[in-house]
């Protein structure tokens, strides 16, 4: 359970802006239609327990959660999870910003994530291996997240990052699962390795970063894209463009929690259990109703996903 913030109400009886930054949002009201949170991070998050996180989510009508794995030990524990627990499937990956630090290392911690040596392309590979070994689990349902990031890695990082993202393409298209893709600041370049590699049948565009001419492509491609939080940002109405052109049955609902929590709770912790806003902003973007979106996600997670 996240921290709560101290009460200490400063002179004049009025809160600071922010002060309660580390409190859980409240829970919203119950979605009538159960949903599932399409890519998650529960090992990130601030639950007490795996249980409690997904007994919360439950109570507010998400009933399923993908869990997300990001690196070697985070698809190990995804899969691990998804198999003690019935509402989680898992994904395994090697995160795009992984793959460089695997290959080049680490050593001024530019990734925020410690110093780490350099592996090189034998130690890469040997990480993918691991990954298409997790791949093939029952419970495992998709490759990811996986793909392009251009904001956190630099040129030096590409080639690494690149190689990588077409090697979980092949793993997914051998083993007939979901691939999940991360795309930051890489749109053009991630549709470009697609085609050249040949996109697996299904394919899954995380947190759905592009405009709506890009919505477009995906959709004439058979992609799904997966809309989070940030949907409910001032500044994200290319996003809200992109939402109101895609068609129903390639949307998808996501947390991407700890992280982009839907406004007004922005800057807090995230969790599946606050689905249902970032869901009812998707439905005003569409014009219809709550039930009739939810009714719709829920049946592309599960088809997208194959559970």
């Amino acid at each position: 359970m996240a921290a709560t913030a101290s009460k200490h109400t400063p002179a004049g009886g009025e809160r600071k802006k922010n002060d309660d930054k580390d409190a859980p949002p409240p829970l919203p009201a119950p979605l009538s239609v159960p949903v599932a949170d399409s890519h998650t991070h529960l090992d990130m998050q601030r639950a007490s327990s795996v249980e409690d996180a997904l007994a919360k989510a439950a109570s507010v009508g998400v009933t399923t959660v993908i869990q997300v794995g990001c690196d070697l030990a985070g698809s190990r524990w995804a899969a691990e999870t998804a198999e003690r627990h019935a509402s989680v499937w898992a994904t395994v990956a090697l995160h795009p910003n992984e793959a460089p630090r695997i290959v080049l290392g680490d050593p001024d911690g530019w990734s925020r994530q410690g110093t780490r040596e350099p592996g090189g392309d034998a130690a890469l590979d040997a990480a993918l291996e691991e990954i298409d070994r997790l791949a093939a689990l029952p419970q495992v349902r998709g490759v990811g997240e996986t793909g392009l990031d251009r904001f956190r890695t630099g040129p030096e990082g590409m080639a690494a990052q690149e190689r990588s993202f077409r090697r979980h393409i092949d793993i997914a298209k051998r083993h007939g699962k979901a691939l999940v893709i991360h795309d930051r600041e890489a749109h053009d370049d991630v549709l470009r390795v697609l085609a050249e590699e040949g996109a697996p049948e299904t394919v899954v565009f995380h947190c759905y970063s592009g405009d709506a001419a890009m919505a477009k492509v995906c959709a004439d491609a058979g992609y799904y894209m997966s809309f989070a939080g940030n949907i409910t940002f001032k500044n994200a109405q290319p996003l809200r463009d992109a939402l109101a052109v895609a068609p129903l049955d390639r949307i998808l609902v996501e947390t991407d929690a700890p992280f982009l929590t839907p406004a007004p709770y922005r800057g807090r912790p995230n969790a599946p259990y606050l689905i249902p806003v970032t869901l009812r902003a998707m439905a005003a973007v569409r014009g219809v109703s709550e039930d009739a979106l939810a009714t719709a996600v829920a049946a592309n997670t599960a088809r997208a996903f194959a559970y």
